[in-house]
């Protein structure tokens, strides 16, 4: 149940990036306000790239179906791959959770509104994601 419950988030995480390839900029009501809500860099006026934005949906998309595969929901042809990439990936999204409250990031990403929903919202649902794969795991 827990891999299936991490898939689809990551699934709905991917359709968001999807729609921004595609140059949407829901929930904002322009692109600048939407780089300065999902990105945060200091200064940022513009979205990443449409690639960057369709390789963060390749990469969510693989870790969805690592994360069925490790669960049972889907075939697994190479397991112990699937553990160490799945492994991987817990690890950079417990990294990316815990980095919410460091000041360093703090500094790299300091605009608002996402410096705050970076707090509340975006490193608690990795950290959540990242459990989640690792509980996958065990």
């Amino acid at each position: 149940m827990i891999a299936g419950l991490v898939a689809l988030v990551l699934l709905a995480i991917a359709g968001l990036h999807a729609a921004w390839a595609l140059r949407a900029t829901w929930p904002a009501a322009d692109e600048t306000a939407l780089a300065r809500m999902v990105v945060g860099s200091s200064g940022i006026q513009r979205m990443p790239s449409v690639a960057a934005c369709w390789a963060v949906v390749g990469a969510l998309l693989i870790v969805a179906l690592l994360t069925l595969a490790k669960g049972g929901w889907i075939a697994d042809p190479a397991p112990g791959l699937t553990s160490l990439l799945l492994a991987g990936s817990a690890a950079i999204f417990g990294i990316r959770g815990i980095a919410s409250w460091i000041p360093a990031w703090r500094a790299l990403c300091p605009e608002e509104p996402f410096a705050t929903l970076d707090r509340r919202y975006y490193g608690p649902l990795c950290l959540a994601l990242g459990l989640g794969q690792l509980a996958v795991l065990i």
